[in-house]
């Protein structure tokens, strides 16, 4: 059987070094087609284009992955600035969201992971809670990590049915949730750590975590099997 091939949004960097070089650079870090292959997938880079391209891209697509990264600009659902939110980054907002709506739209199995789960809520219409404190990690740049438990009866909850320990690394979460949108896990102080549509549509999941931080690939082997499917 052909191996899907999941596309991965990534960051876009002003400035970026390896060897001699420093220059603008779109990057990945390697833990997401590291997980994408493990899980059974061929992995693909989608770098932040023009949103009307968001659509072709998509249809080219086995499966979706929003990545991780900076915070979602709060103007996107409404709300004022809270002076602990990071800088905006427009060019990613535009095109993730343009991606998110193109892959909603067609069908296209999706994958939200930490900034994507939060920017999948808003392009449903939801909002976000800009700053918590517990969930990123014990220092600067360091994943921490604390138990999730699943919503009995949800699509992750079918993925991973018992609590387990998860790679963290976030200060911003899910408030309102989007149009048709569920919960599927949850964190020990009630924070939504996966949300989902419907078990009988499109297959759409968001985690709050990085799945790609760990070892564990049943949410990546998924969104795998429901783009052969």
């Amino acid at each position: 059987m052909t191996a899907p091939l999941v596309g991965v949004s990534t960051y876009l960097e002003a400035s970026a070094r390896w060897g001699v070089w420093d220059l603008p650079a779109a990057l990945l870090p390697a833990g997401y087609p590291r997980l994408v292959q493990a899980a059974g997938g061929l992995a693909a880079m989608l770098p932040p284009d023009e949103p009307g391209r968001a659509a072709a891209v998509v249809s080219r697509l086995d499966a979706l992955v929003v990545a991780g990264g900076p915070d979602v600009d709060p103007a996107l659902y409404g709300a004022e600035r809270d002076p602990r939110t990071g800088p905006p980054a427009p060019e990613r907002d535009a095109w993730e969201l343009a991606l998110i709506r193109a892959a909603l739209a067609s069908g296209t199995p999706l994958l939200g992971i930490c900034r994507g789960m939060e920017l999948l809520n808003v392009a449903l219409g939801g909002s976000l809670r800009q700053h918590l404190d517990g969930h990123l990690g014990p220092d600067t740049g360091v994943f921490g990590e604390h138990l999730v438990k699943p919503v009995p009866g949800t699509r992750y909850a079918a993925l991973v049915p018992e609590a387990t320990s998860v790679p963290t690394y976030h200060h911003q979460a899910v408030d309102v949730l989007g149009d048709g949108l569920t919960a599927g896990a949850h964190s020990e102080d009630g924070t939504v750590e996966a949300l989902e549509t419907g078990t009988g549509g499109a297959w759409v999941l968001g985690v709050q975590w990085h799945p790609e931080m760990g070892a564990d690939t049943r949410v990546m082997a998924g969104l795998v099997t429901a783009a052969r499917g």
